[in-house]
């Protein structure tokens, strides 16, 4: 026992581990302060494992925790009524910086103290950071025990005597240093704990509530407690309603759209997991925030920081997750990877994939009016993750241009009668913009196909995916080619055109085109009645294009120039008739009138070339 003044020397390894502490051992300073509160909460479990076990049989009285601050003084105080420490705890728990005092407690009550934050070791010296000296005044609940006092400048030099503490518990105190004048500040305190501690599950105290009287704002008597003990991912789901859920969100998220849905995690199996992740809605795809999904270790927040814990896709879920099996490292801001963290990882995969099922299978209308804005988180999910790809395929919505929705095997059965090629292919046609592709599209109903409407971002990706994951598929955007030819059900006869005659359309139609692109020039029939010039793109190239440009780069396909197939109609009347005259046709206006139509019909029209058009068209009308 402390019967006497002590000196010493903190025992750590380095010569001073202070400005380690103080520089590199933790990421941001301000969680001196979570650190401090999370051991002021430890003790308190602590003492409430010691009761339940009838070790003390006092009077536990009122179990909160304290955070005071004198901002003239510069002084902040954490103060518990804990379990407290003995002389001999503080020498071997605070002057032995490489111990911790939870993991030989854990051991001893670890059927009753699931609850316990503080395993992590180093967190009392986060104070350092901020503080030119510390003291500790501390009781022990342990009968006959001596109050100690502690205290140390940040050397490795530290005084420890007999304290004059009456009541069970901690006190630790800091003087703030000139640095740190910022933690001086109750909004800042205030602050800091209502980003760190507000579910912690001991009642934190901070000060007074206000109330407005005659003019302006007074405390009253009632302390005023800083956080909820109780948060929804603590309790059970059949004791929870929707407004709950959307309660809580509001609280987490002031300034967004209310959720779609939500997946309420609960696991104690092989790992403790509970939490509640959120569907936002989407407004615009390509701005979703990440890192949306808070952290917490057993009430208290860690980070907003889960790639390791969460896969990529999931990231762009809202919510909270909390868990006392993801191991950090001494600063509780960085995750370590390890097998509990993949079992993680796997399990909310499985969870997501689970709640999604089930809404697609008992709410069918609702997940259709949800689709539009969770197509991208799911493609994004099946691109990226095999599991839930192999999953999501059974829930996975296709939506046609007329807006109507199908599973992948609805679809399947209702197209592969009128859209399967000669070579046994289901063709699936698809157009990403309603209004450029309008004439397309009709051309392709006209044909009694369907159209699907796909305007996702990463639709490109995802038409390979298809391909690949639906056995003897094709998928061919609208304007890939004439619609005659989109699902070729039967060879084609090609015209009878010698080599010469081929060099020479290519050569005519050529002359004219803009410059700049690449292009394809092919003589097709297609029939009296369809266009005699058709602009298209090579679906493969296009895809890849649009793949490379996805991906913030430009491989080999985004560096080629823009490729384009220029079909020649040859059993057009137009066409006929320009060809009855080929040697003089580079010189036809019907010729730049045929061409320019196409160009037009792709948007590819602009200019000076537009208005020559409109002057041509003027003028074939008089």
């Amino acid at each position: 026992m402390a019967t006497q003044k002590v000196k010493g020397q903190i025992g750590v390894t380095t010569e001073n581990i202070f400005p380690v502490i103080k520089q590199f051992l933790y990421s941001d300073h301000e969680i001196f302060l979570r650190e401090l509160v999370a051991n002021a909460v430890d003790a308190t479990h602590k003492m409430k494992a010691v009761a339940s076990r009838g070790e003390y049989n006092q009077e536990l009285g009122e179990l909160k925790v304290r955070v005071e601050l004198d901002e003239k003084a510069k002084t902040l105080k954490i103060i518990d009524s804990g379990i407290g420490m003995t002389s001999e705890e503080v020498d071997k728990y605070i002057n032995q910086i490489a111990f911790s005092s939870a993991g030989e407690f854990l051991e001893k009550y670890k059927d009753q103290l699931n609850s316990i934050i503080g395993h992590f070791g180093l967190g009392f010296y986060s104070a350092f950071m901020v503080a030119s000296k510390v003291s500790i005044d501390t009781l022990s609940w342990k009968e006959g025990a001596e109050a100690v006092h502690w205290e140390c400048d940040g050397s490795p030099e530290y005084t420890m005597s007999v304290g004059k503490q009456k009541e069970r518990g901690t006190v630790i105190t800091l003087h703030l240093d000139d640095d740190s004048k910022e933690f001086a500040e109750k909004s800042r305190i205030s602050k800091l704990l209502g980003k760190y501690c507000k579910f912690m599950p001991v009642p934190v105290v901070f000060g007074k509530k206000t109330e407005w009287k005659d003019g302006k704002s007074v405390e009253t008597d009632e302390d005023n407690i800083i956080n909820s003990i109780d948060p929804i991912w603590t309790r059970t789901p059949s004791e929870l309603k929707d407004e709950d859920y959307l309660k809580f969100y509001r609280e987490l998220y002031p300034m967004e759209e209310e959720p779609m849905f939500w997946i309420h995690l609960n696991v104690d199996y092989p790992f403790n997991l509970t939490g509640v992740l959120y569907f936002p809605k989407i407004k615009e795809r390509m701005s979703i925030d990440k890192n949306k999904i808070q952290l917490y270790c057993n009430q208290m927040f860690v980070t907003e920081h889960v790639d390791n814990i969460v896969p990529d896709f999931l990231t762009l879920l809202h919510g909270v997750i909390d868990s006392p099996d993801i191991p950090l490292n001494v600063s509780r801001s960085y995750l370590q990877s390890d097998a509990n963290v993949k079992k993680i990882s796997t399990y909310i995969t499985k969870k997501v994939a689970d709640r999604l099922e089930d809404i697609f299978k008992t709410e069918r209308e609702q997940y259709e009016q949800k689709w539009d804005n969770i197509k991208l988180f799911i493609e994004y999910g099946m691109l990226s993750d095999e599991k839930f790809c192999d999953r999501a395929l059974k829930f996975t919505l296709l939506k046609n241009t007329d807006g109507k929705y199908f599973s992948l095997e609805d679809y399947r059965k209702g197209v592969e009668a009128s859209q399967t090629d000669k070579d046994g292919n289901v063709i699936y046609l698809y157009a990403t913009k309603l209004d450029e592709q309008y004439s397309q599209i009709e051309a392709a109903k006209n044909m009694g196909y369907d159209v699907l409407f796909m305007d996702c971002e990463l639709d490109s990706h995802f038409v390979n995916l298809l391909e690949a994951k639906v056995e003897k598929t094709r998928l061919a955007r609208v304007d890939s080619d004439s619609v005659n030819n989109l699902i070729v059900k039967e060879e084609k006869i090609k015209p009878e055109l010698s080599e010469e005659d081929n060099k020479q359309l290519e050569s005519i139609f050529k002359a004219v085109l803009p410059e700049g692109n690449d292009y394809m020039v092919e003589a097709q029939n297609l029939g009296e009645t369809s266009a005699p010039v058709l602009i298209t793109q090579s679906e493969f190239m296009r895809r890849y294009r649009e793949m490379s440009a996805m991906n913030g780069g430009m491989n080999f396909y985004g560096t080629l120039p823009q490729s384009y197939n220029i079909i020649v109609n040859m059993e057009n009347p137009l066409i006929a008739k320009l060809w009855a005259d080929k040697d003089n046709a580079a010189e036809s206006q019907l010729l730049h009138q045929l061409v320019d139509l196409a160009l037009l019909s792709n948007g590819m029209l602009k200019g000076k070339a537009l208005a020559d058009f409109i002057s041509r068209s003027q003028d074939l009308l008089k």
